[in-house]
């Protein structure tokens, strides 16, 4: 076992070596370093980063499409701090909450508490906010070129409502 786990991680250091300078990869086999052959830190190097930025340009490209869907504009998906203030009001929550994004574990809380409202803003429920938080890569994507649509007179949770109207 422990054999096994320290040929994981030399090979997955020798993966990423190479983006940090390091001369030679070593792999470790049967418990001895050897040098890695050349094509092996190379390749896995390449594939995280394909994979990286993959997932990376589709969640930009699901959040842009997102956003249009709301009636915002798409290219606020791509600038930093500007896109959690549009995700505050798809979700219907006042602007100074991007205040508590800065707060330590207050803003994994805020963070959950607006996913989970700009699920309800698209008529999906808790389940698909469940998904939104753990698979932003599948999620998002269904929510972009899904059918759904964004319900903007609907009543996200814990909004404050309209006190009915009394009828003579």
């Amino acid at each position: 076992m422990t054999n096994t786990l320290s040929y994981l991680l030399a090979s997955a250091y020798s993966g990423v070596s190479a983006l940090y300078g390091a001369a030679t990869a070593t792999c470790i086999v049967n418990g001895k370093s050897v040098e890695c052959p050349s094509w092996f830190s190379g390749t896995f190097s390449l594939i995280y980063s394909l994979l990286f930025w993959a997932i990376f340009i589709l969640i930009i490209v699901s959040m842009w499409i997102i956003f249009k869907k709301a009636g915002k504009p798409g290219w606020a998906a791509i600038i930093p701090i500007y896109n959690t203030i549009i995700m505050l009001q798809i979700a219907k929550k006042p602007i100074w909450w991007i205040i508590l994004y800065f707060i330590p574990f207050v803003n994994i809380v805020i963070s959950i508490i607006v996913i989970y409202n700009m699920a309800l803003a698209f008529g999906k429920g808790g389940g698909f906010t469940l998904g939104l938080i753990l698979l932003p890569f599948i999620f998002y994507p269904i929510l972009a070129f899904g059918k759904s649509a964004y319900m903007q007179g609907v009543q996200t949770a814990a909004s404050p409502g309209t006190p009915p109207q009394a009828t003579s």
